[in-house]
């Protein structure tokens, strides 16, 4: 009697580490601050990874989702803050998310943009220097339809900017909080001496905007797009009601619909932090995941 009770508790403790066996299996592999050489700008690009829990133990090649920071954060916020490999984790267990990589790059403070005088180009870095480089060294599906790009806030800003002037690279776009201003917002910026604007886009020369805004606008960039290049990328874009970003993204908005450009709008009860991101990161990779399929 003694000896079958043993047996029944092993049974029951070996199980119990079958479980959690399984459940540490099902945790992708997180890898922070690694770097890029970029010849572009003299300077290594740190970033940091996240790759699904099979990513060692097959061959295949996975779908990818470059997720850009926001302003004053690095490439590791994503996961520190936004916690965003327990949503892809969670998702993936329950076969509701395509197995993917998710790439998270450190962009500074530079609006992922090449700066006025092209004294810091980063956005060329990225496309000349960092994607090639990435997928590499990772088994990545190379074609349009399983790449994808993404950020919150200065890096909602990057991925639309990236979508819009590169539409032939990604086939989906998930911006959260994107920082879209208008040329009045911007003017009363530069007027201030904002730095940060300053030095990624140059100076006012009276009233009239510098060139380097010009080409980077979201909303210019909203209506001057060939209408084919714009609608080749599905796009997601959602925003606190109580984010002061909120206007220029119904002013984005307003502009899609104007061109009938096909996209998903939410606005849901929020402000500008991580509380709403966190919950957007996991409606965005739905979004995706319908893209993937």
């Amino acid at each position: 009697m003694k000896l079958k009770q043993v047996f029944i508790v092993g049974s029951i403790i070996l199980s119990r580490c079958l479980i959690c066996a399984q459940a540490i299996t099902d945790r992708g592999i997180v890898k922070e601050s690694l770097t890029v050489k970029s010849a572009v700008l003299g300077r290594d690009i740190r970033y940091s990874v996240y790759l699904p829990s099979d990513y060692y133990s097959s061959n295949r090649l996975y779908p990818v989702l470059y997720l850009l920071h926001g302003y004053t954060d690095d490439e590791t916020t994503w996961i520190q803050n936004g916690e965003v490999q327990i949503t892809a984790d969670k998702l993936i267990t329950k076969r509701e998310l395509v197995p993917l990589i998710i790439i998270m790059p450190d962009g500074g403070l530079t609006w992922y943009i090449n700066n006025y005088s092209d004294s810091i180009r980063y956005e060329d870095a990225f496309f000349l220097d960092f994607m090639p480089t990435i997928e590499k060294v990772y088994r990545i599906r190379s074609d349009k339809k399983f790449r994808a790009i993404g950020g919150l806030s200065m890096g909602g800003y990057g991925a639309l900017l990236y979508s819009f002037k590169h539409p032939d690279i990604f086939s989906g776009c998930i911006a959260f909080s994107a920082a879209v201003r208008n040329d009045s917002l911007m003017i009363k910026r530069l007027k201030i001496g904002e730095s940060n604007s300053v030095i990624c886009y140059g100076k006012l020369r009276g009233d009239s905007l510098p060139e380097n805004w010009k080409i980077n606008s979201l909303l210019d960039l909203a209506k001057s797009t060939p209408y084919e290049k714009l609608s080749s990328v599905k796009y997601y874009i959602d925003c606190g009601d109580k984010d002061a970003l909120i206007y220029g993204n119904s002013l984005l908005n307003f502009s899609l619909n104007d061109r009938q450009v096909p996209h998903e709008f939410r606005v849901r009860n929020g402000k500008h932090e991580w509380i709403y991101w966190r919950n957007s990161i996991k409606e965005g990779l739905d979004f995706l995941n319908l893209i993937f399929n």
